[in-house]
């Protein structure tokens, strides 16, 4: 007697036709966090901005006015890397009093000159002030 070992016709194509659903529910997932890595450069970056504030604070006791990249020790090559460039930074305010340092640092994706920049979210803050006790936290913006 004769034994037919194997897979048919059907049983391959159900495998096919699960691995298409896997596939097809994975993709929208992984690249949700392919730009949630890319923020990650942008977010290092703002850190060392608010290092910057921090370290001229306690040098100079205080800011004149909103200071630049420039007057707080960082180039522009500091801040160029492989998804933002310095463009995408700004310093939206800085103060300092009684050792403590509000700041407001924004990063926007679209200022980028890099095309690899990520899609969403278009803006991310970094904060530090008086109403969240000056410790640094980042928000998400649309950018508008």
């Amino acid at each position: 007697m004769k034994s037919n070992k194997g897979f048919t016709m059907v049983e391959l194509m159900v495998v096919v036709l699960i691995v298409g659903i896997l596939a097809a529910v994975a993709v929208p997932l992984m690249s949700g966090r392919i730009d949630a890595s890319k923020w990650s450069e942008g977010k290092a970056a703002m850190g060392t901005i608010a290092s910057a504030l921090r370290a001229y604070a306690a040098e100079k006791g205080s800011f004149g006015s909103a200071p630049t990249l420039a007057d707080i020790g960082l180039s522009n090559n500091d801040l160029d890397g492989t998804y933002f460039t310095h463009q995408a930074y700004a310093i939206s305010s800085a103060s300092a009093s009684n050792g403590q340092v509000s700041y407001v640092i924004t990063c926007t994706a679209n200022s980028s000159t890099r095309s690899g920049k990520p899609g969403s979210p278009a803006v991310m803050t970094l904060t530090a002030n008086e109403a969240n006790g000056y410790v640094a936290t980042f928000a998400e913006g649309s950018g508008s």
